[in-house]
């Protein structure tokens, strides 16, 4: 009598570090292997994959110390396969193999659409290795999202990928290459199959996504999108000053779904240090665009990056930093003390003292901190829209987002999961708002 075989899904643990578009790659990732299902826990994992980030300093060592935490599964677990994916994988290729026997598999951002095969490679007792910039679009090789599982209704999705601004302190020209734009109606159908799957909100993702360039402008895309039955709120990050035209300032005032939030890094407010990390604007053309992009939209909330001393930044530099932060009056904004990224043109320059570049970030963020906790205290009182994205702690507590990207605790809520409701603001605490249901 012949044994019945029943396949049981492999299991697949991801973890992901660095920006959204890491987040939305690990998706495409995950459904991109058949076969496997996704566990949160690593040691019942049959594959792990690291999704890295190489932007902030001593990123590849971080990656090595997980693998050496990893390390010990493999032991318990031979058949345990681990791969090292995303922007560390594309910098350090064959060296994270030649440091850390225990991975199988290392596949950079642009070679995803290869996993499956990589996967099979390393089934069979290879290694497999794939940090190549290959000339086919790597989206176009993977399967539709489908109607299968219904998800969180807020979404990744990415639209653009690389950079051609090559700023002297980034290394993503190097591990994302040069600026591609997904084809318009490719961006579309897969919005329109997120929908489907319960999908409200999609936040445009790209280098420069601003950039965008499938067929349409941005601009286009954003009114296309805003077409799209069922979705209710379109965003997009992140921005370069330089690309924001004409026309997507003008969707922020006529395309109701685009949200009131714009994440428009600047770096720094010097204009000697903005020529020294290759931006290509000023601070005065930056402030002015500001102006330009309030008046079509006056209630807009402003973000921005921040680099705290960068090679050879002075007291007078990091002070025009801080002016400019006092004249735009940031909702949030990102700050982080400069950190020497191998093979880029700033490496090598005279490094500010990091005692006082720590100081100098302690400074600009009490500034920043004030200014949000500011406007945080000004949505008291307001009537605003909430995407109710999960339960929230209370009893009968639900949890979303504003139109202004506030988390809002919505008490004694009668709404679903997916449901954008009004509310009022009642309460503004240090990282979120609290609101009843109107």
């Amino acid at each position: 009598m012949s044994e019945t075989k029943t396949d049981t899904p492999k299991k697949l643990f991801i973890k992901t570090y660095g920006c959204q578009m890491n987040v939305y790659d690990s998706e495409r990732m995950a459904e991109s292997l058949e076969g496997y299902e996704q566990t949160d826990n690593a040691e019942d994992a049959d594959m792990i994959l690291l999704n890295t980030c190489h932007i902030r300093e001593k990123a590849a060592e971080k990656v090595y110390s997980e693998l050496g935490r990893m390390k010990p599964l493999k032991d318990l677990k031979p058949d345990l396969k681990i791969g090292v994916a995303g922007c560390v994988a594309q910098a350090e290729g064959e060296e994270i193999m030649r440091r850390q026997p225990a991975v199988d598999l290392v596949v950079g951002p642009q070679s995803y659409h290869r996993l499956p095969e990589m996967e099979e490679r390393v089934r069979s007792g290879k290694t497999a290795l794939d940090t190549d910039f290959p000339e086919e679009d790597k989206f176009a090789h993977l399967k539709g999202r489908g109607t299968k599982a219904r998800r969180a209704p807020a979404a990744f999705l990415t639209v653009q990928e690389g950079c051609d601004k090559f700023c002297a302190f980034c290394v993503v020209p190097y591990t994302r290459g040069a600026e591609v734009s997904r084809p318009a109606d490719r961006v579309i159908r897969e919005a329109q199959e997120l929908v489907e799957r319960g999908v409200r909100e999609v936040t445009l993702l790209g280098q420069n996504v601003n950039a965008y360039h499938g067929g349409m402008t941005l601009a286009q895309l954003v009114r296309a999108l805003a077409k799209v039955d069922g979705l209710e709120r379109i965003r997009y990050t992140t921005s370069h000053p330089n690309d924001m035209d004409d026309d997507l300032i003008a969707a922020h005032a006529d395309t109701d779904k685009l949200m009131p939030y714009l994440h428009l890094p600047v770096q720094s407010g010097s204009d000697r240090i903005l020529k020294r990390m290759n931006r290509s604007h000023t601070a005065e053309s930056y402030l002015r665009l500001i102006e330009r992009i309030r008046e079509a939209r006056p209630d807009i909330m402003m973000s921005g990056d921040f680099i705290v001393g960068f090679p050879e930044e002075t007291e007078a530099d990091f002070q025009a930093t801080m002016d400019l932060v006092e004249e735009v009056n940031y909702g949030y904004a990102y700050s982080f003390k400069y950190s020497t990224r191998p093979g880029t043109p700033a490496a090598s320059r005279a490094q500010v003292d990091p005692a006082e570049a720590d100081e100098r970030l302690q400074r600009l963020q009490t500034l920043i901190t004030r200014q949000q906790r500011a406007i945080q205290e000004s949505m008291v009182g307001r009537d605003l829209s909430v995407l109710v994205e999960k339960a929230g702690r209370k009893e009968g507590q639900m949890l979303g987002k504003s139109e202004y990207l506030h988390a809002v605790h919505i008490d004694a809520a009668n709404a679903q999961i997916g449901d954008v409701v009004p509310v009022r603001i009642t309460r503004a605490m240090t990282n979120s708002l609290t609101a009843e249901q109107i």
